[in-house]
């Protein structure tokens, strides 16, 4: 994007992008902890109090489901949130199979198992952003909440690159979240919700499928209207593993963390 654009972009929509970065990136994290750990008494009150906007989305359907099943709340609910939490995405009681389990891989592969190349191809994005997890992480780099998390902090880059000006690497963040989106999220969370939605016991969890499917629908949202504006194109690349293309510019690995 040269200067003039970035002019252009400056006067009409930046305070706007700003703003949506910021709501997406406070969005993304809050629905990453819901896929990354079981509810705590704080949090299921928190839920029961919660404000819904009203505006008739998929967010606002979802949280309309979660509050009117915490109306009923009684002292084993945050029990019954952890036994279902565990049984859809971590398989407790299951016998042959995680019945949701949030990983990519196993939406996305033949083998419908983890740590296959959808793994490999998050670790790719997160390495571009100059991102990685933690050396101790055991949890395979394609589960739903960290690339919840990366999305989230792309948009706070995005916001960075807008304070400081800088409208190349502005544009440079945008394409990398979109991209991501594209080839790593809209493709395998409708079916990830279906699942949720058919071995769910409790309402909470369907809620949450329901606001997953509404950010797949308010970032496509988004990134077709910055698209638009910075004039990116129909045709979003994927980025793929070193090994996966003809040359040999493997991404570098740096000391940042995703979360």
């Amino acid at each position: 994007m040269d200067q003039t654009n970035l002019i252009v972009l400056e006067s009409a929509v930046a305070q706007e992008m700003r703003e949506a970065n910021e709501t997406r990136a406070a969005f993304c994290r809050f629905l990453a902890s819901l896929y990354l750990y079981e509810l705590t008494d704080e949090q299921i009150e928190a839920f029961a109090h919660i404000e819904v906007a009203g505006d008739g989305t998929l967010i606002d359907e979802g949280l309309r489901t979660i509050k009117e099943y915490l109306r009923h709340r009684h002292g084993g609910t945050r029990q019954e949130l952890a036994v279902d939490y565990a049984r859809v995405f971590l398989g407790a009681g299951s016998y042959d199979r995680i019945l949701a389990p949030p990983y990519e891989s196993v939406f996305t592969s033949e083998e419908r198992i983890l740590m296959q190349d959808a793994r490999d191809g998050a670790v790719t994005y997160y390495r571009r952003a100059g991102l990685d997890l933690p050396a101790d992480n055991t949890t395979p780099e394609d589960h739903l909440g960290f690339e919840l998390q990366f999305a989230a902090a792309l948009a706070d880059n995005a916001n960075e690159a807008l304070a400081a000006d800088d409208g190349e690497t502005f544009a440079e963040v945008v394409s990398l979240a979109r991209s991501f989106f594209v080839h790593h999220q809209q493709n395998w969370l409708p079916a990830l919700c279906e699942a949720i939605d058919e071995f769910a016991e409790t309402d909470f969890y369907r809620g949450v499928a329901q606001m997953t499917r509404g950010y797949v629908e308010s970032e496509s949202s988004f990134f077709d209207e910055v698209a638009s504006v910075l004039s990116l194109g129909d045709e979003v690349d994927e980025i793929l593993p070193a090994w996966d293309v003809a040359d040999e510019g493997a991404p570098v690995v740096t000391e940042g963390t995703v979360a």
